[in-house]
């Protein structure tokens, strides 16, 4: 089984401290990463931030559910936003980080993330 990991474009709405990119469109670098030797059961989201990435672990099944109806989990929340877009909000004390994605990139992450799981181990 080998671990995924996946740059995605997404829009950081609430991180004042976060500049947009070059291109001026506010999008920045999110990653996305599975391991399913570690935690099969767990995918992980680093934003960029000036100090380094923050990361969230938490269930795959969370992100799954979220693009097709409202879900959440201790300081995750995940929701459909539109027909093209997803938005995943994060807490952590009294900071929140709202970041949308296009669901195209979660999608093709996600497909990604069962194949990895469906890979036989090595021996």
């Amino acid at each position: 089984m080998s671990a995924v990991e996946q740059y995605v474009r997404a829009r950081i709405v609430t991180e004042a401290d976060v500049a947009p990119d070059a291109t001026g469109d506010g999008a920045l670098p999110v990653l996305l990463r599975y391991d399913p030797a570690a935690d099969p059961g767990t995918v992980r989201v680093a934003l960029p931030q000036d100090t380094g990435p923050r990361e969230w672990a938490f269930p795959r099944e969370l992100l799954e559910r979220g693009l097709r109806a409202p879900a959440g989990t201790g300081d995750v929340r995940v929701w459909p936003c539109g027909r093209v877009q997803t938005v995943i909000e994060f807490h952590a004390g009294d900071a929140c980080s709202v970041v949308q994605f296009e669901n195209r990139a979660l999608t093709r992450f996600l497909r990604r993330t069962h194949r990895a799981a469906a890979e036989p181990v090595a021996h």
